[in-house]
């Protein structure tokens, strides 16, 4: 029995996303840290919401310091969004292979975040919504950016893979 975390005036609970999972534009401010500099940063992102997942964000490429970023052969395959395919990331010496993932050819439910970038905020410096410092979602497989206004328990965590 899974065990919910009632939200708090000004909270979501996971458990109240749907699923099959929903888009939304957020003007949030998003950052992402990776080698002390800042590779992106937009108030014109989407998060998609999934039952049990903290909200994965996808940032405009225009909005993205792409020349940082060099194209992996990695695909990875998503039945709401569709094939998904990754980058690397190297700033100075550092690099990190699949950091971060995009759909060129998104469903057409997902139409708008197509090309915009979803980073894995475990693999950044660190990431911001709206300066807050997001804890990466638990496991290392999935993309979810928890803040102060999101209640799990989340997939991802010890325990929570036959959900």
């Amino acid at each position: 029995m899974i065990k919910k975390v009632k939200p708090k005036t000004g909270q979501e609970s996971v458990w109240d996303y749907p699923r099959p999972p929903r888009l939304e534009k957020t003007n949030k401010t998003l950052t992402v840290f990776f080698n002390q500099e800042v590779i992106a940063r937009t108030n014109r992102g989407y998060r998609v919401l999934e039952t049990s997942h903290p909200p994965v964000y996808y940032i405009p490429p225009d909005d993205v310091k792409m020349h940082f970023l060099t194209k992996s052969p990695r695909t990875t395959y998503c039945e709401f969004k569709g094939m998904g395919k990754y980058y690397h990331i190297k700033v100075g010496e550092k690099q990190v292979d699949d950091a971060l993932w995009y759909y060129d050819q998104p469903t057409a439910r997902f139409e708008d975040i197509k090309y915009y970038l979803a980073f894995y905020p475990n693999l950044m410096d660190k990431c911001l919504v709206d300066n807050e410092l997001v804890t990466p979602q638990p496991g290392g497989f999935y993309g979810g950016w928890i803040t102060k206004d999101i209640v799990g328990p989340f997939k991802g965590s010890p325990g929570t893979w036959g959900w």
